[in-house]
């Protein structure tokens, strides 16, 4: 049982074919099937069953990967470990965050973070609150920038930085021409929202709660931006973070009647022990951010 054919079983264990995981590996598909009969034997139960074209894994598959994961991220993880040892300075840092912070707070973090440590590298991934929180417990990422303390007892999170929301409307809505307006003088309005599951949308519909009304739903998307665009063409108002580029014309007003904002903060796995460059990335992350680093015009 070696660690490649380890790899070879998470990766069809995965999903991927036999076909795909074999031409991967610079295997044949028969090199690659001997591999993972082997690795059934050795394990003393079938792992696999055959499912048309593709496997499928048993019940007691998905014991057994359960703890390769487990093992398997141990071993990237020291691998790493040892070769920033080596070479100091140098390495991947796997990073996820959330969509809203790629187009200014990100770029800017990561870009200082590059200028003291050149040899450094990152592996960027975006997702909602909810798939980061799965990065950080899968292990699959050592650090996350999100909004809120996702509240979770293996997790720690620490504040960043607070970022203003706005009411974004239609550039030719009846309020647009306003700097400043009432949440509650929009409880007859359309509404576009995040979907369900997404901070944003939570934090929207309790500000509309404390205004005194149930936002009457539109539209519901996945990304800032295209709530943003769909606000642009008329579709209805947004609660969202303002712009950092030029690119959306539709105004974006403040609210008086509601404290109309988000924590935006970083985390980590509370038991674990970060890898030197990661641990590096945090301190220069936790140090620089909140001091005031260089943020777009109109950010707080």
């Amino acid at each position: 049982m070696d660690v490649q054919t380890l790899r070879l079983f998470r990766e069809v264990a995965g999903g991927a074919t036999v076909t795909e995981t074999a031409a991967g590996a610079h295997l044949t598909q028969p090199a690659l099937s001997r591999a993972l009969r082997r690795l059934e034997r050795d394990a003393g139960a079938e792992l696999f069953r055959r499912s048309g074209r593709v496997l499928r894994l048993t019940p007691a598959g998905h014991a057994f990967k359960r703890h390769v994961d487990v093992v398997l991220d141990q071993l990237d993880q020291g691998l790493r470990e040892v070769g920033e040892i080596v070479a100091p300075g140098t390495g991947v840092v796997p990073l996820a965050f959330l969509h809203t912070f790629g187009t200014w707070l990100v770029p800017s973090v990561l870009s200082g973070f590059l200028r003291e440590h050149p040899g450094a590298r990152f592996e960027l991934r975006q997702h909602g609150e909810a798939g980061l929180e799965a990065e950080l417990l899968d292990g699959t990422a050592d650090l996350v920038i999100t909004s809120g303390d996702p509240g979770h007892a293996q997790l720690h999170w620490e504040r960043l930085l607070v970022e203003p929301l706005r009411l974004a409307v239609p550039p030719h809505h009846r309020l647009a021409g306003r700097r400043r307006v009432r949440l509650a003088d929009l409880a007859d309005e359309t509404f576009i929202l995040l979907r369900a599951g997404y901070a944003l949308r939570e934090t929207t519909e309790r500000l509309c709660a404390e205004a005194g009304f149930t936002p009457r739903i539109g539209f519901e998307g996945d990304e800032v931006e295209t709530l943003r665009g769909l606000v642009t063409a008329g579709l209805g108002v947004s609660v969202l973070p303002l712009p950092h580029t030029a690119a959306f014309p539709a105004p974006h007003l403040e609210l008086t009647d509601v404290d109309a904002a988000r924590d935006i903060g970083l985390a980590w796995a509370a038991g674990r022990t970060l890898p030197p460059l990661s641990e590096t990335f945090r301190r220069h992350v936790l140090a620089v951010v909140p001091a005031g680093f260089d943020r777009p015009q109109g950010t707080m």
